[in-house]
């Protein structure tokens, strides 16, 4: 079955289609970061920003263990084989520590309303900045890298916030998502928001 949302730069694969439509993610920068593809070594670093209450209490609320973390890690390397984008580790340019992931997500989450299949507004984008490099505009300065190359290729995305996650929702309006409803995931509420490229 063909992806939901495939991009412009690449065709949508047929079944039995033998291989990868864009194998990798591209290298974004920006004056102060670097964002890469993921890779199997940075499962510690991305297990430790999980673990970090500052960074999943608006995100699901729990943390997740370093089984989940490993699952996520490879869905986002798996994620640019199959659709052709993703989403990308991102890290301080300066020192190369590790402050977050952000990009497009086929999550395929059980939203009331479904966000994905039939009549999607297009893929998920999220953003998650480890605890220390929040509040430092380096969520903005990362999306708009992601943005500046999403855009060419994908019309428009959606992405979920929680409604009590104050900063996202500023940073979502920045960027240009408007909220289109609320919806519920995992029997809490959620805010529905799309944008167009």
């Amino acid at each position: 079955m063909p992806p939901s949302h495939p991009t412009d730069a690449s065709p949508a694969p047929q079944a039995g289609d033998p291989g990868p439509r864009h194998p990798q993610a591209p290298t974004l920068a920006t004056p102060r970061l670097t964002l890469t593809g993921h890779v199997p070594a940075d499962l510690d670093h991305c297990a430790a920003m999980w673990a970090d209450a500052r960074v999943y209490a608006m995100i699901g609320g729990s943390p997740r263990s370093r089984e989940e973390v490993w699952i996520r890690l490879l869905r986002s390397i798996g994620q640019w084989t199959a659709f052709g984008y993703g989403s990308w580790i991102v890290r301080e340019t300066a020192t190369g520590r590790l402050i977050g992931e952000m990009g497009l997500i086929e999550a395929r989450r059980a939203i009331l309303p479904p966000i994905d299949g039939p009549g999607a507004i297009g893929p998920e984008m999220g953003w998650t900045l480890t605890g220390d490099a929040q509040g430092q505009g380096y969520a903005s300065e990362a999306m708009a890298a992601v943005l500046a190359w999403a855009d060419p290729r994908i019309a428009a995305t959606t992405c979920i916030i929680d409604p009590g996650n104050a900063p996202s929702l500023r940073l979502a309006e920045r960027l240009g998502y408007r909220l289109r409803i609320e919806g519920r995931y995992r029997d809490a509420p959620i805010l529905i928001l799309d944008r167009r490229a």
